[in-house]
């Protein structure tokens, strides 16, 4: 059976092979072929047959699908552009991932009802856990058989399921807020620790186990984020992580925003990856109006990327050598940051969250003088690596307290849902930029970084070298940027080119229509992954043929990673714990969105 997801632009050609695979094992009658703008091979399929399928792509099938890359859900009860779908109150949404294939599948579960379940699948893909509670705290879907389904983003005390259509989106759609003294003892006593709650035991027959709280607030924890550590002296016996202290409701935002004005919300997901949150989100949009942006626009982008891709990695080089005791790196290292920001403001005009990437372009073309900017940053870098290879990794301190560290392997990263360099430094070469180039990468001549360890070192190790090759890349950029406009020649490129607006009364009216009410997007699904600065970043998001969008879902690489720390640190010290998460290079903001 086939629909289409999509009214234009979709690929209704010859099946997919994973979807001819699945169809030679389980026929046809089981699935609904959805067809979606972003051409991810995605089926609808019935919840009793959700686990044999599953099991069957991750253990059986030849190349597996190892990873479960995501899991979300969409309310689909005010949807009006379905295009002949299955019925569904509500969908649960999985996306899994083949490193072998280079390839993801889709499948998706209709279900019915106000608070529907269907099984967990924690049972078949570890990181399913956290998934399935997001979408139980903010949807109001129970997985049956989870171990321990509770509010994750959301305090136990919260009332509603926020992503919900009927939960408002609007501060003033609410009574005012009140703390009094009586609903802040509860809120304190809901944040106790229970280790019941957890499977976790209080004692032995000859000793009694700590429970030590390190965070919400400490340095160490980088961010809005706690760890309850269960302890047998300084040895860690277990630890449960505790996220959802910054969760801001982006992806409702996105669901009051137009597409346009959405933009500046994404530059504070990951708030050190600045354009580079901006791009995901507007390649998915481009997607959706069937925008194909000039040359020189790609090569911008990327350009600016890779600028990011460096002031985050020199932030995370500065910080984890501080973890692991040196002080003086971090200091030299912030100086160099900024120096990388001065580039950017002369050709953005902000430093850190410019929400610099248009709808079908970028905000302006590049200013006079860029090059030269360009050009003393990318000839000023490589020295001062040098100098800090000398430094820290060469340092024998460092080496001691990192190597043999919090090691896992490719098999225990793909599990967990590990993307970036905390992938790579298992020895895998994933990188989306060379395995599914997006934006011209494949323009670019670049390696990628990887090492064997897959240890605190290693993965330091492979974002120094990652460095240096996003300056190759930039340097490439400087070479050879392209001539041409600075945005496409579209009517849903916003906004249009200011200057035509004087020169014609249909781009006058677009450029009204797109300021003041934001574009208008065909219906339809589209995605796209990105290789971020900490993993792989995606926006996946559904239009219904209006100014906003009916649903967008942000997949973060630095949740995934946050979940796994309990599996890698079992056994070790805290101090070890200290150098694992300063060498995972996360962002709250990344991870509670």
């Amino acid at each position: 059976m086939t629909a289409d997801g999509n009214a234009p632009h979709a690929d209704k050609g010859t099946p997919h092979e994973i979807v001819r695979e699945l169809f030679s094992r389980f026929g046809e009658s089981p699935f609904v072929l959805q067809n979606t703008v972003d051409r991810v091979p995605t089926l609808w399929v019935d919840q009793s047959r959700l686990g044999e399928v599953l099991r069957y792509l991750k253990n059986t099938i030849s190349r597996p699908f190892k990873m479960l890359y995501d899991l979300t859900a969409v309310d689909e009860r005010l949807r009006k552009n379905r295009f002949g779908l299955p019925a569904a109150d509500f969908t649960v949404v999985y996306q899994l991932l083949s490193i072998e294939r280079n390839a993801d599948i889709r499948l998706k579960v209709a279900l019915t009802g106000d608070y529907p379940s269907l099984p967990s699948i924690v049972g078949i893909y570890q990181n399913a856990n956290w998934y399935e509670r997001e979408v139980w705290d903010l949807f109001g879907i129970t997985f049956n058989g989870h171990p321990n389904l509770q509010r994750i983003m959301l305090p136990r005390t919260w009332q509603g399921h926020p992503l919900r259509k009927e939960y408002p989106a609007r501060a003033t759609e609410f009574d005012p807020f009140a703390l009094t003294v009586a609903k802040q003892d509860m809120e304190q006593e809901a944040l106790r620790f229970n280790p019941e709650e957890w499977g976790m035991k209080r004692g032995t027959a000859e000793e009694d186990f700590m429970f030590l709280n390190l965070g919400p607030n400490h340095p160490s924890a980088h961010g809005a984020f706690r760890l309850v550590l269960q302890l047998d002296g300084e040895e860690i016996v277990d630890c449960v992580p505790d996220i959802g202290y910054h969760h801001r409701g982006a992806e409702k935002m996105g669901e009051r925003q137009s597409w346009h004005t959405f933009i500046p919300y994404t530059d504070r997901i990951d708030y050190l990856g600045g354009v580079m949150n901006n791009l995901p989100y507007i390649l998915a949009v481009e997607k959706l109006a069937g925008i194909e942006v000039p040359d020189r626009v790609k090569t911008i982008r990327i350009m600016l990327c890779e600028f990011f891709r460096i002031t985050s990695h020199l932030l995370y080089y500065g910080t984890y050598c501080q973890d692991v005791g040196a002080m003086s790196p971090v200091f030299f290292m912030f100086v160099d940051r900024q120096k990388a920001y001065d580039v950017i403001e002369a050709i953005t005009g902000f430093r850190m969250h410019p929400a610099w990437f248009r709808i079908g372009g970028v905000a302006h073309d590049l200013p006079q003088g860029w090059d030269r900017l360009v050009r003393d940053f990318v000839e000023y870098l490589p020295k001062r690596l040098d100098e800090y290879q000398k430094a820290a990794l060469e340092n024998s301190i460092l080496k001691m307290r990192s190597r043999g560290v919090a090691k896992y392997n490719t098999a225990d990263a793909l599990e967990w849902g590990v993307t970036g360099p905390g992938l790579r430094a298992t020895g895998s070469d994933f990188d989306l930029r060379k395995a599914r180039p997006y934006s011209g990468y494949e323009n670019f001549d670049f390696e990628v970084p990887t090492a064997t360890g897959g240890d605190v070192y290693d993965r330091c190790v492979v974002r120094v070298e990652e460095m240096r090759q996003s300056i190759r890349i930039i340097k490439q950029c400087l070479e050879n940027m392209p001539a041409g406009p600075y945005k496409a020649d579209h009517p849903l490129t916003c906004p249009p080119p200011k200057e035509r607006t004087l020169q014609d009364i249909e781009t006058l009216i677009t450029h009204f229509l797109g300021v003041s009410w934001g574009p208008v997007m065909p219906a339809g699904e589209s995605s796209q992954m990105i290789e971020a600065t900490k993993g792989i970043n995606s926006y996946h998001l559904i239009s219904d043929g209006s100014t906003m969008s009916y649903r967008t879902h942000i997949r973060t690489p630095s949740f995934a990673h946050l979940q796994q720390i309990p599996s890698v640190i079992k056994g070790a010290m805290i101090p070890d714990l200290i150098a694992y998460i300063a060498s995972i290079d996360f962002v709250m903001a990344d991870v509670d969105r």
